[in-house]
């Protein structure tokens, strides 16, 4: 596994309006703007990040990922 590929399933996925993955093929850190996260919480937001990688995770090919989630509001805001 490397970056491009764990951004390319992400992406394939979840509509992101930014996405940037790095790491070091087991420990992966992710930002990920989505509109499919307006009116969710933190934890509803990665339960939809990691339904992206379906069995990736269970089976330890992507071991350990930690990621900031933001609806595209959230992110402009940051941004400013």
């Amino acid at each position: 596994m490397n970056a491009d590929l764990l951004q390319s399933i992400i992406a394939a996925g979840l509509h992101c309006e930014h996405l940037a993955v790095e790491g070091d093929g087991r420990h992966w850190y992710a930002t990920v703007v989505s509109a499919e996260f307006e009116g969710k919480r933190l934890l509803a937001r990665q339960r939809l990040v990691y339904a992206t990688l379906g069995e990736r995770i269970k089976t330890d090919e992507v071991h350990a990922l930690s990621m900031k989630t933001f609806t595209p509001a959230e992110w402009a805001a940051k941004a400013a």
